[in-house]
């Protein structure tokens, strides 16, 4: 946790990075639920982007990312071919891994199969919590941790159903970002406003 000066909102220490566009992903966006199933689809191509990289990273090209991956449609992207994919990797405004690339291709497949027996990945995804957030209060940042049983779950289910890049870290990272769990350290400033917005 960073100790803010007089008058400055308390945060999570990851958020400490002096950028106002990771700040505004903080105090925004970071640990609000998502049913919006664009939504949630462009946060498992983004957090399987961010394998071996910062978040940071990840979020400096997400506009790109945006335009590259037609909205993060999954009907269009499911549809990309070889030479779609060959304009992919050569777009320096993205993460260009081949093997990314090609799981976010897998991953709209298996995201439609999803919604077909579903009617919505939110209805599939939200059942792995029980169908609202998961109120943590974590003091500090160091007890926050790298996966847990539900998202040790959601990845067998998700890697069985076809889904690539979906490990136990990657879906926790994603059951954060998409507010499946409030991670917010009690200290911040949006731990509370964030658990108003849960049912």
């Amino acid at each position: 946790m960073s100790r803010p000066s007089t008058g400055e909102k308390r945060r999570c220490g990851w958020s400490s990075l002096d950028d106002p566009l990771y700040r505004s992903y903080h105090d925004v966006e970071w640990g609000v639920p998502v049913h919006d199933d664009r939504k949630l689809f462009e946060f498992l191509v983004l957090e399987a982007a961010q394998a071996g990289l910062s978040w940071y990273t990840v979020l400096r090209k997400r506009e790109s990312f945006r335009k590259a991956f037609d909205g993060f449609d999954p009907a269009k992207v499911s549809r990309y071919t070889d030479g779609k994919i060959r304009s992919l990797l050569a777009n320096p405004g993205i993460i260009r891994n081949e093997l990314k690339i090609r799981s976010a291709v897998q991953n709209a497949k298996a995201f439609l199969k999803v919604q077909d027996e579903f009617g919505t990945f939110d209805s599939y995804i939200w059942r792995f919590v029980g169908g609202e957030p998961k109120a943590n209060k974590w003091a500090s940042l160091k007890q926050i941790p790298a996966s847990t049983a539900e998202s040790n779950e959601m990845s067998r289910d998700l890697i069985g159903r076809g889904f690539r890049f979906v490990g136990p870290t990657i879906c926790y990272a994603h059951m954060q970002a998409t507010g499946m769990v409030n991670d917010h350290v009690v200290g911040c400033f949006r731990h509370a406003e964030v658990r108003r917005m849960s049912p």
